[in-house]
């Protein structure tokens, strides 16, 4: 990982919980790049020492619920599951 990829990534999804609206909409889903933030902190959650993983876990709860609060289940692309759960959501209504 490169120097701030994890303060990187949860700034991508702060801007995008901060915009209006129910739903996410896919400008906010690929631009920052929510996807790839998530990717980035499940593998910094694999290397860092126990303690930070659980503070990051912490707010990685807090990310997912929102996420998932704020998307739809994707069910035409099951096998996007093996990438992570969160790439199996739509972000759109």
């Amino acid at each position: 990982m490169w120097p701030n990829a994890v303060a990187h990534a949860l700034s991508c999804f702060e801007w995008a919980f901060k915009q209006p609206g129910r739903y996410l909409n896919a400008s906010e889903f690929d631009s920052p790049g929510m996807g790839d933030a998530r990717d980035d902190l499940e593998w910094a959650m694999r290397h860092l020492p126990p303690g930070a993983q659980r503070d990051l876990s912490r707010l990685i709860t807090r990310i997912d619920e929102e996420f998932e609060r704020r998307t739809l289940p994707e069910p035409n692309y099951p096998e996007w599951a093996l990438m992570g759960w969160w790439w199996t959501r739509m972000r759109e209504r």
